[in-house]
């Protein structure tokens, strides 16, 4: 059996470097389905296609207990990889920049253990490979494509570089937070530099409502209400002896309800264009809405504490972090849908693994390969070999 186990870890990890090598954005992951499919295949598992690039596993599908779905993300990010690594992208500008690979490697190692163990299932277990996690509604699709279907329950989990190698994050409650974009156009009128006082900069209009919206967290939200507003683009190009005749700015919000998020974005909207008025540029505002906060079910995530308890005893658990995680996830869609919850696990062990998600320098720790795939069998009740965290 721990033969079994090993071999099963070690065509994992090569299988996550192949997926990271050849990473795909969303809803263009037509090379990474035809390969996990590949792979259900050889493990003789049924599946079928699901919102296009997604595919839907399943097992024990005849077993009368609990009906258990588990969840990987397949697709990656447009970001040029810099991370120096063997098995770095060979799809310039394309990388697996926030684990989705070791998600997906993870999830087809638990597909092998299952399958050597099916006959022991309780219940049926449905094995999820999304695609477009990153902004493209993938869970939402996938939900409409009939992922759920007679599933009672479902669990995911993310790498985190942020925590230890091993500490696992699941409160009850509130784990992560909503997010949404907004961009703000600003109309001046352009002109040459020396004679600015025949101009209306959009640049300067852009300068102050960048410094107006940050006021938002720290006049108008009390403190206790966590949220994030971050302009993380201003556009405006010219050249250096012309003031432009137009600007563009971009940014992210991250809010743990719905009167948060409204109240935001009508401060955002009014802050944007009150300000530009002030300086005699016109201004527009859109919001697009992205992904609701990600909110576990108690039981399901003390299953989740349990689980891990049993595997790496109380010192594998992390209780002092504050949470909710600012960052955003769309298995808040599943969690929405059914009970279930959803894991933030520990990937910084010392060795160049604490490298933030989105990051240029980012690489999956495979260390975190046969603890998830453990902490997977488990919650559907098969056992796994002991590992160490």
């Amino acid at each position: 059996m721990p033969d079994q186990w090993q071999n099963i870890m070690v065509e994992a990890q090569r299988l996550r470097h192949e997926l990271h090598q050849y990473p795909e954005l969303g809803w263009k992951e037509d090379r990474t389905a035809e390969r996990i499919r590949r792979e259900l295949d050889q493990l003789t598992i049924p599946w079928r296609p699901c919102a296009g690039t997604g595919t839907v596993a399943y097992l024990a599908a005849g077993a009368k207990g609990k009906h258990i779905a588990l969840r990987g993300d397949i697709d990656a990010l447009p970001i040029h990889e810099q991370s120096g690594r063997d098995w770095a992208s060979r799809h310039e500008g394309c990388m697996h920049a926030c684990g989705h690979d070791g998600h997906t490697a993870s999830l087809l190692a638990t597909a092998a253990w299952l399958k050597q163990h099916e006959a022991q299932l309780a219940g049926p277990v449905t094995l999820i490979f999304q695609p477009a996690e990153e902004g493209g509604h993938g869970a939402r699709e996938m939900i409409a494509d009939g992922a759920l279907d007679k599933v009672d329950e479902i669990f995911g989990w993310h790498n985190w570089p942020a925590l230890p190698f091993g500490q696992l994050l699941c409160p009850d409650g509130l784990a992560m937070c909503g997010n949404g974009c907004f961009t703000i156009e600003l109309t001046g009128v352009g002109g040459h530099a020396s004679q600015p006082e025949l101009c209306r900069d959009p640049v300067l209009a852009a300068s102050a409502i960048n410094i107006a919206l940050q006021q938002i967290l720290s006049r108008r939200l009390a403190p206790q209400r966590p949220a994030v507003v971050s302009v993380t683009s201003i556009e405006a190009p010219s050249a250096p002896t012309v003031i432009p005749q137009s600007a563009r700015m971009g940014g992210s919000i991250r809010v743990s309800d719905d009167d948060s998020r409204r109240e935001i974005n009508q401060l955002i909207t009014d802050i944007a264009t009150h300000t530009a008025a002030s300086y005699g540029v016109a201004c527009t505002v859109d919001i697009q809405p992205r992904y609701h906060a990600t909110i576990n079910h108690p039981a399901p995530a003390q299953q989740v504490r349990r689980s891990w308890q049993h595997l790496h005893g109380e010192g594998g658990l992390r209780s002092d972090q504050t949470t909710p995680i600012m960052a955003s996830e769309d298995f808040s869609y599943y969690l929405r849908e059914i009970p279930g919850a959803f894991a933030l696990i520990g990937a910084d062990d010392g060795n160049d693994h604490h490298r933030p998600c989105h990051s240029p320098f980012y690489d999956f720790n495979d260390r975190l390969i046969p603890l998830v795939t453990a902490l997977y069998a488990t919650l559907v009740g098969i056992d796994a070999p002991s590992t160490t965290a």
